[in-house]
């Protein structure tokens, strides 16, 4: 998307005030005492920083089983998926059947066994790459001062293997969105929560995975950052307001089935 650079954005109490005068914002708030939401469809979570989703312990769901006649995810504008499975039948995971899954050698320094694949849409737009067996990475180090405020417009809980510790939660499938001169927006799996007070540098969408499997990704980014206004915003999503990004969440079908996709995933442990 794009536009002409806004004027620096509120605060966190101002992201608060501008989300509460949302269409959306009443059933936020039950979205936001849950933790998830019916149907493999996130509600937007309007919370500043580390919401509810983020610190509590919720029960794991998944997408349920589908086939290529299946319907659509709500909002979804597909009815037709395929499952895509790697040679190995270490990962699986649902995509509309004109989607195109291809895999590719994994970065250097990617543990043994490792995969990397990248998804796209039918005319070729890239949209997520699944990555497997990362070496773990420390949080980015954010100096004071530097951090920005965030907001987790989407999560919804998925069962994956992971390992839990100091600065995590369980897997979410998640949509947040931080602010610079827009509101840069990315989504993908993670269980590392996102910052304190609201603020981060850094979101990753990283699991940290099983003792000896290394961290996986799935997402358009593995990390997503402000963004200067000389550098290219793709692949994360820009956004002139708060409101857009709840758009793309509720009323677009692009998120909606990369959503199903990434509940979708289930890997072999």
């Amino acid at each position: 998307m794009t536009g002409t650079a806004p004027p620096r954005g509120p605060g966190t109490a101002g992201i608060r005030s501008a989300v509460l005068r949302t269409g959306a914002a009443f059933a936020v708030a039950a979205a936001a005492l849950t933790g998830c939401s019916s149907g493999g469809k996130g509600s937007p979570v309007w919370t500043a920083g580390s919401s509810a989703t983020e610190s509590m312990t919720s029960t794991a769901t998944t997408a349920p089983a589908s086939s290529a006649s299946a319907s659509a995810a709500p909002g979804s504008s597909t009815a037709a998926w395929k499952v895509f499975t790697d040679p190995t039948k270490t990962v699986s995971f649902e995509v509309p059947r004109d989607w195109i899954v291809q895999s590719v050698a994994p970065d250097p320094g990617t543990l043994p066994g490792a995969l990397k694949i990248i998804v796209k849409d039918a005319k070729g737009a890239y949209l997520a790459t699944l990555q497997t067996g990362l070496p773990p990475q420390p949080a980015p180090a954010c100096p004071g001062g530097a951090a920005r405020d965030y907001v987790v417009v989407s999560s919804v809980p998925v069962d994956l293997p992971h390992a839990g510790g100091e600065g995590t939660i369980d897997p979410h499938v998640v949509f947040r969105v931080i602010q610079g001169y827009k509101y840069f927006g990315s989504y993908g799996i993670t269980n590392v929560v996102g910052g304190a007070g609201g603020k981060s540098c850094a979101l990753q969408n990283v699991v940290r995975g099983p003792a000896g499997k290394g961290d996986f990704s799935f997402g358009d980014l593995t990390v997503l950052k402000t963004l200067a206004p000389d550098r290219k915003v793709a692949p994360a999503k820009a956004f002139d307001t708060l409101d857009q990004a709840a758009k793309y969440v509720n009323e677009g079908s692009e998120f909606a089935d990369v959503q199903r996709m990434l509940m979708s995933l289930k890997i072999k442990n």
